[in-house]
């Protein structure tokens, strides 16, 4: 019996999901979102208050005037996340984006472990922009509140929690609660109104530096840089000069910038989180997603070369850079437009972090894989009520408590491997044969397969591994087969793992690659060629010739770039972090093997 049982168990959390949604599922929540309150929802999320900081810092110490061409190159990589996403999301919309992507591709098991890692990521977020919020609101009283509270409780709170409780930033998420509890139109008209006016402060701040910068600015020298450090009484110190010009750091420092720099562009998932209440999701998701990307490329654009004329690059406050800006060009009265602008982008941001995380609750509490009640919709408002009270009240009492500022990365772990997900998906749900098949069709095309195949096997036993590499790279039918199928899922978790290993040893000795090492250049060289290869057999594979609204082009080949761009940022991350996000993990799959009764994993 209990050999049974653990039988079952296994088959369940290896069970893949079917593609076609469930009769009835998508009538539950309220489709009511057209395209322009998607691009308002993804705009608002990814646009937060790092446009008003990243473009600085990036300047300053990495890229100088190059910044611009830093987020070039990473809205071009963040495109490769964006086309999969919207081939997705317009072919199987849905509310639990790449949770459900991951159960449809790969196992239960993966899709768990994907919706807790978009849960704990948005959490974090949670906590994070509401605590920016209340430290922004806060600069601007006169008497600050935090230092009050910090005098206050400081000889009471533990030394593993926040030095004092935060109750605005507990407020500011119960609010935000609220205002999704009344729907999502209403969700997407505060979005809007914030997104307007963060959208409008930051024109002001191109158009300011367009008519005050001076293009002197992108072509310093030392001499320049000699005359700021002896003339200069600013408080802060100098950034480094680097050769001066336009590229002070070089191409190197172009590449450490657009890393950077692609975190600006996290958030434009929300969007495929919407597909059960998008009006027209079929094409409302793909065209958000472009918008969205392309309005936060011409914004990010702008600012960092408004904020790079006005100011020569290694004067650039750390902190502060637009405000410090403004005071050296004389303007000083438009720090408070600026501090307007940075509320309304953390108000908008937090709305964008708090909208998707009830609905990928809802997802998997209606795949049974979280308890039922999570999955309750309200009558009036349509919307995931009992999973927005449990997300929203527990990322208010952390946002209360703690800081997180040392798990920010862990959160961009879990969003970087859900993208990896998303492309992994596209890859490989294009070259399956079709789900809606019936029994009979299906019968055929098994017993064809087998013909073809023996009286392939027939005539030439001795052809060997040459007569496997002729099929893996010209296959007999030009439709997807099961076999066909498997060999791309085969390829795939292969092309993976080698892109890891890749992007490891580039992540961890780039000097030594690019140097000639004998060593690690020969094995990226290998690398490289079996990564080729293998693509190549994908490519020969047949896809489905089903239309879909959206189609990702020059497949698998983008995919691939955008898997490879999303674990090469990964290992960036520090050792900590990564000990962090493994110990997560083994927790919940502790979780999971502790279920008293795994017969009843993944029931509906």
């Amino acid at each position: 019996m209990l050999r049974q049982d653990v039988h079952q168990f296994g088959q369940k959390l290896v069970r893949r999901r079917p593609l076609e949604p469930r009769a009835g599922a998508e009538s539950r929540l309220s489709r009511c979102l057209n395209t322009l309150d998607l691009v308002a929802l993804g705009v608002g999320s990814t646009l937060g208050a790092g446009v008003y900081i990243l473009a600085g810092e990036v300047a300053k110490n990495k890229a100088g005037p190059a910044s611009i061409i830093c987020f070039l190159v990473a809205t071009l990589t963040t495109v490769l996340s964006g086309l999969c996403y919207a081939e997705l999301g317009a072919w199987v919309p849905s509310a639990g984006s790449a949770y459900l992507y991951s159960y449809i591709t790969v196992e239960q098991l993966c899709a768990f472990i994907i919706g807790w890692d978009l849960i704990l990521s948005l959490v974090i977020g949670t906590t994070s922009v509401s605590r920016a919020w209340s430290y922004a609101f806060d600069s601007l009283t006169v008497n600050h509140i935090s230092q009050a509270l910090q005098r206050v409780f400081s000889q009471y709170i533990p030394a593993y929690l926040a030095t004092y409780p935060d109750f605005l930033a507990l407020a500011l998420v119960l609010l935000l609660m609220g205002v999704l509890i009344l729907g999502a139109r209403q969700s997407a008209l505060v979005t809007k109104v914030f997104t307007g006016i963060n959208i409008s402060v930051l024109s002001l701040i191109i158009i300011s530096g367009f008519i005050k910068g001076d293009l002197h600015n992108w072509k310093l020298t030392e001499q320049d840089y000699k005359l700021n450090t002896s003339g200069s009484n600013d408080t802060y110190s100098l950034g480094p000069l680097g050769s001066g010009g336009f590229l002070p750091f070089g191409f190197e420092g172009i590449l450490h910038g657009a890393a950077t720099c692609v975190y600006a562009f996290l958030g434009f998932d929300i969007i495929a989180t919407t597909g059960r209440e998008a009006l027209n999701p079929h094409h409302s998701i793909p065209w958000s997603i472009m918008i969205t990307i392309f309005i936060c490329f011409l914004l990010y654009f702008g600012v960092s070369a408004a904020l790079t004329l006005m100011v020569p690059y290694y004067l650039i406050h750390p902190e502060s850079p637009l405000p410090q800006a403004f005071f050296h060009i004389g303007w000083d009265p438009a720090r408070y437009v600026v501090a307007i602008g940075t509320l309304c982008a953390l108000t908008s941001s937090l709305l964008g972090v708090l909208f998707p995380m009830p609905r990928v609750i809802y997802s998997m509490a209606d795949d049974g894989l979280l308890f039922q009640g999570l999955a309750r919709i309200h009558a009036s408002t349509r919307t995931p009520v009992t999973a927005t009270l449990a997300s929203g009240i527990l990322a208010a009492v952390m946002a209360l408590l703690f800081e997180l500022r040392d798990l920010v990365e862990l959160s961009s772990i879990g969003t970087l491997l859900a993208y990896i997900m998303v492309a992994f998906s596209v890859l490989v749900l294009r070259y399956q044969p079709d789900q809606n098949l019936s029994k009979n069709e299906k019968a055929n095309n098994e017993i064809e397969i087998c013909e073809c195949y023996t009286s392939s096997l027939d005539p030439v036993p001795e052809a060997g591994t040459s007569w496997i590499l002729k099929r893996l790279c010209d296959p007999i039918h030009t439709t997807p087969t099961q076999k066909s199928g498997q060999i791309v899922y085969g390829c795939a978790f292969l092309l993976v793992l080698l892109l890891t290993i890749l992007s490891l040893i580039l992540a961890q000795w780039p000097s030594q690659v690019f140097s000639g090492d004998p060593v690690l250049t020969t094995v990226a060289v290998l690398l490289l060629l079996l990564i080729t290869g293998v693509t190549v057999i994908i490519w020969r594979q047949p896809q489905d010739p089903s239309p879909l609204p959206f189609r990702v082009p020059a497949l698998p080949v983008l995919p691939l770039v955008s898997i490879f761009v999303n674990v090469y940022l990964m290992m960036q991350m520090t050792s900590g972090t990564w000990a962090q996000f493994g110990g997560l993990e083994c927790d919940w799959i502790c979780h999971i093997l502790r279920i008293r009764d795994p017969t009843q994993l993944g029931e509906q």
